[in-house]
């Protein structure tokens, strides 16, 4: 990427402030203004019971699957506050969706057995497609609101899969008017969605606008194509998707879709 290639870009990042700091130092580097206006929030389960079942028997499982670093986080806070060990059963084995999943799990001293080529829950199950799946058990530990494709695709591999919320998005409250102001000045050259929970947010924030009226001009990014599905069917034209469903990925997509402008131009 050329440096300064996002120089007078305004960039609004919509994923929770606690999570924004890499993304947004990586697009300031190249010269972006970054505009933090989160549409999510993370919070713990409404109830701990379904999570507190499962962490009683762990041992009894041959495989357990993070589908995001907020799910390890969670997930390892209630051992703590259980009073329960830190370190996984040896016999466990670990699946992380994508790379920064992984690297939490590592930090938390975990051996990651199976990261899928790309960072999406079809991924996960064409590799488990090569395991023995058989009357094997699987923990799936996950958001409240996700996808049914991973725990329906692994029962039909003959899996016996529990699936554990350890936690949830919450839309912030208030903020409707401050986005449209933004939207409407003028002010936002890209928004990015980093999972379908931020669209959904986004779009329900500005449900009694005419959403398409509010963004036209403005590139839409999206991390993947589970985000990109989101926004199209939120009404939204998705113009930058990366290759490879990471932040540095959708930095790197958002500088090449303007470098392309450019030379274009």
């Amino acid at each position: 990427m050329i440096k300064k290639s996002l120089a007078t870009k305004k960039i609004l990042i919509t994923r929770t402030r606690e999570q924004s700091g890499d993304f947004s130092t990586q697009l300031k580097k190249l010269g972006a203004e970054v505009i933090e206006f989160p549409t999510i929030e993370i919070a713990p389960p409404m109830r701990w019971k379904e999570l507190d079942q499962v962490l009683d028997r762990l041992k009894s499982y041959d495989w357990i699957i993070f589908t995001s670093a907020n799910g390890v986080n969670f997930f390892w806070q209630r051992l703590k506050e259980r009073g329960k060990s830190l370190h996984l059963p040896a016999s466990l084995k670990v699946c992380a969706i994508g790379p920064a999943t992984a690297d939490q799990l590592r930090r938390k001293g975990v051996s990651v057995r199976y990261v899928p080529k790309e960072f999406i829950a079809e991924s996960i199950l064409e590799g488990f497609k090569k395991v023995p799946l058989e009357g094997k058990r699987i923990l799936l530990a996950r958001a409240k609101k996700a996808r049914d494709i991973l725990p329906k695709g692994l029962r039909k591999m003959r899996a016996e899969v529990d699936v554990a919320e350890v936690y949830r998005t919450v839309r912030p409250k208030g903020g409707s008017k401050k986005l449209k102001k933004l939207l409407t000045e003028g002010k936002i050259d890209v928004i990015t969605f980093t999972s379908s929970s931020t669209v959904n947010h986004f779009a329900d924030l500005l449900k009694k606008e005419d959403l398409k009226k509010l963004v036209k001009g403005i590139a839409i990014a999206c991390i993947g194509p589970v985000t990109a599905r989101t926004a199209k069917a939120r009404g939204l034209k998705v113009r930058i998707q990366p290759k490879q469903y990471t932040i540095p990925g959708l930095t790197h997509a958002i500088a090449e879709y303007f470098n392309l402008r450019k030379s274009i131009s």
